[in-house]
């Protein structure tokens, strides 16, 4: 229906072709959303919710026969809106029962709740797909795998705490409930999500407070005791004689050694993405892996501490998409959002910034950044920071000293293992970004949660 590519049909000739094929005797069209080719983010994390029914609802009124719409649409509710406001005659969902097979059933029996929503991310099924490896779903890893981990109910139940509600221990504790065992679930904070809580609050992530509502659902289902405010000690897990300990610890900000690296103008993403330490107009970025386009997109937005979800035309304006199909292939001149700070991000490595990004929205991630003018780096050795807070650095061998208010540390993380050395004569095992770090992700995280769970 809508091309999204340099010189694609126009609305006039869709709307030929559509009633040509009525006439042939076709019962039902789907409308289609953009090409591959097209460099137009459809179907990711950011865009809006049902973003293009309203593109279905113009073609709706030249036929008679049911039109089907598509993208974005993850939610029962979602979905019954755009029938009820006479946008399609039937909702296509493709993504969403990968993450929860059963969307239709807990609809009906109005459990909308206990569904595990479809956040858009794509690493596990798309990703996956382009990489001919097989689809699975990151936050359902049971997802086409499901008669590799049947999920039975324990013979012998055990007592277990799990050590840290991120993604792994969330995944591993809701899992090992339905299996049976009783489980405690220790986190030190006074909420659930871990590395969670930062990725929503970055701009186009909305969706993954979807997950946590659904875990904080689940764990009250499944009769799981959360312990919030509850930091884990030796003493106090040597207290319990549980039968196995499972430490989803997470991450620390990885150290970086530079002279000057202690200045009051270097900070790491933890401060500025969960605790709002104040950054500067102009700033440098040491890294550039998925975190630092995350901090790229959060301090070129207000900072919020609410779900917000993409409007469906700040995303259009944004992009360049023509809501009303007026131009050509749905395409009109695009207006970014205007960059807040001027940003340069910078690594050690050759190639170019963000390379290892997911394969079918890294793009995306690459587009926004360059739309923000983002400086990107490559090939840089860093030097010092001095008594002004200013880096010195080398690009390609050359000397450079970059004046910036604020230093911003993205460079990976390292494993939280602060309980391990006075635990070794326990049954525990290490999950998430406790056991590696070094490419931490919620996939990786919550497959892992959940495999150790069916394994105790």
């Amino acid at each position: 229906m809508l091309d999204l590519v340099e010189g694609g049909s126009t609305k006039e000739e869709v709307i030929q072709l559509a009633k040509a094929l009525e006439e042939t005797g076709v019962t039902i069209l789907n409308t289609g959303i953009g090409w591959h080719e097209a460099r137009i983010p459809t179907i990711a994390t950011s865009v809006p919710r049902a973003a293009f029914s309203g593109i279905t609802a113009q073609i709706k009124e030249h036929i008679s026969i049911p039109v089907i719409t598509s993208n974005r649409i993850n939610t029962p509710t979602i979905a019954e809106k755009v029938l009820a406001d006479g946008k399609a005659d039937m909702v296509s969902m493709a993504r969403p029962f990968l993450a929860d097979p059963f969307l239709v059933q807990k609809a009906m029996d109005s459990k909308e709740r206990s569904i595990n929503i479809c956040i858009a991310c794509n690493q596990a099924c798309l990703d996956h797909v382009f990489e001919q490896k097989v689809a699975s779903c990151l936050v359902n890893p049971f997802a086409c795998h499901e008669t590799e981990m049947p999920k039975a109910k324990a013979t012998t139940p055990k007592t277990v705490i799990v050590v840290g509600a991120g993604m792994a221990g969330l995944a591993c504790a809701v899992t090992a409930a339905e299996c049976g065992h009783i489980v405690e679930l220790w986190e030190q904070s006074h909420e659930i999500g871990g590395q969670f809580n930062m990725a929503k609050r970055i701009p186009g992530k909305g969706e993954f407070y979807e997950t946590l509502k659904y875990y904080t659902h689940q764990l009250d289902a499944h009769g799981v005791t959360v312990k919030l405010s509850h930091p884990a000690t030796t003493e106090n897990l040597r207290k319990h004689s549980a039968d196995h300990i499972i430490l989803a610890t997470g991450v620390h900000p990885r150290p970086i050694v530079l002279p000057g690296i202690d200045h009051p103008n270097v900070l790491n993403y933890v401060d500025v993405l969960r605790h709002n330490k104040p950054v500067g107009k102009r700033v440098a970025l040491i890294g550039a892996g998925g975190i630092a386009f995350d901090v790229v997109e959060f301090l070129n937005h207000t900072p919020t501490e609410s779900q917000v979800l993409p409007d469906v035309q700040e995303y259009f304006d944004n992009w360049g998409i023509d809501g009303s199909f007026t131009h050509r292939s749905g395409l009109k001149p695009a207006e970014p959002h205007k960059a807040m700070r001027e940003i340069t991000m910078m690594q050690r490595s050759k190639g170019k910034l963000g390379a290892r990004l997911g394969k079918t929205t890294g793009w995306i991630h690459r587009s926004t950044a360059k739309s923000f003018g983002v400086t990107m780096l490559s090939e840089v050795t860093y030097k010092r920071i001095d008594e002004r807070g200013h880096l010195h650095f080398t690009h390609k061998d050359a000397a450079q000293v970059l004046e910036v208010d604020t230093i911003i540390l993205c460079a990976g993380q390292v494993p939280n293992r602060d309980l391990v050395s006075n635990l070794e004569d326990m049954p525990i095992t290490l999950i998430g970004g406790a056991d590696v770090a070094s490419e931490l992700d919620a996939k990786r995280a919550i497959r892992q949660g959940t495999t150790i769970a069916l394994q105790l």
